[in-house]
């Protein structure tokens, strides 16, 4: 994709809490009690991502697409997502 910026976005950390994501010099936290479909994913689950407009993120294995700027400040983009999706 000619937008695509799949070399400059990189899962940095892991843990039960959630995950780093690196976006070119940002650093973000994907909190699982925000994003509740990374709660019970894998490791490549979670570190296959895609970055292919400047503001979207793509998890091919999940199939979960989401704004960048929804992990920003995910208080300003209230999410619903499927009661037992994840169990935190």
């Amino acid at each position: 994709m000619p937008d695509s910026a799949t070399s400059e976005i990189e899962v940095s950390l892991v843990s039960n809490k959630g995950f780093w994501l690196l976006l070119k010099n940002e650093e973000l936290f994907v909190p699982y009690s925000e994003f509740l479909w990374f709660g019970q994913a894998t490791l490549e689950q979670v570190t296959t991502i895609e970055w292919p407009t400047s503001n979207h993120l793509y998890w091919p294995l999940l199939d979960v697409d989401l704004a960048v700027d929804s992990i920003r400040d995910p208080s300003q983009f209230p999410l619903v997502a499927k009661a037992g999706l994840a169990k935190l």
